[in-house]
């Protein structure tokens, strides 16, 4: 029984779906790599290529619907927590509490752009325990090897999942009626909307100035209101009995 706890979880993945992402990731990982290397001048055997990006590989091509996995998280995610990591690493000398500083004020970061993605954590600890090679970087690392890095890999996703006829960037359809007519879903038609109580109130107001208003039947045909201005938009050209 506990064993099923390790059992592997891959909603909607058919052996096809795997395969594709297999076949993108070693296309698009060696293809950033020689790209990046060549932007440099370091001929196409130099691999510059950081760490994280096979992370974010699997997300582009095995889960491309996650929004983890959309542009703006792997471009901006990467490249905003490796300016992080390198910042801190200029602070904090200390790489215990320079790696717990870095992955959190990285987190935090890409929460507030929008551009939460999992691997620029390990982007973050790339430039704070990366050691002489990020170093020499110094703040172009964000820059190259980062976002070169991510521009290149987003780019040839989109083209591979073009190719593919795959949905990406991935945006949201609406589910179709269930109900085969052209009403709203059931979530929108039920309950109060800020104008029904609006209306209610506007009408309660006007007849709040006349003596009326203190009857029974005018506070129970004010106290309906709401469910009145609700009817007759819901249900054009019904009357409300209480009106």
């Amino acid at each position: 029984m506990a064993f099923r706890l390790f059992v592997p979880i891959l909603a909607g993945a058919t052996l096809r779906e795997r395969l594709f992402a297999c076949i993108g990731a070693t296309i698009s990982i060696a293809l950033t790599s020689v790209i990046s290397g060549l932007a440099i001048g370091g001929g196409p055997h130099v691999a510059l290529l950081v760490a994280p990006f096979g992370a974010s590989a699997v997300l582009l091509f095995a889960v491309p619907s996650s929004p983890l996995a959309q542009p703006w998280p792997i471009v901006g995610g990467n490249s905003i927590s490796a300016l992080v990591g390198v910042t801190v690493a200029l602070f904090v000398h200390d790489p215990v509490i320079a790696s717990g500083v870095a992955v959190a004020l990285a987190i935090a970061a890409m929460s507030f752009t929008r551009s939460l993605h999992p691997p620029g954590g390990a982007a973050a600890l790339t430039a704070v325990l990366g050691g002489p090679a990020v170093l020499s970087f110094g703040f172009l690392f964000p820059l190259v090897p980062v976002a070169l890095n991510s521009t290149i890999l987003v780019a040839l996703g989109l083209l591979f999942h073009r190719l593919s006829r795959r949905n990406y960037p991935h945006v949201h359809v609406p589910a179709a009626s269930t109900h085969g007519t052209a009403d709203p879903p059931a979530t929108k038609r039920v309950g109060f909307r800020p104008e029904d109580v609006d209306t209610a109130l506007a009408v309660w107001t006007k007849h709040s100035t006349s003596a009326a208003t203190t009857s029974k039947g005018c506070c129970a045909r004010s106290s309906c209101r709401p469910w009145c201005a609700r009817t007759k938009r819901c249900f054009a050209g019904t009357s409300c009995p209480v009106t």
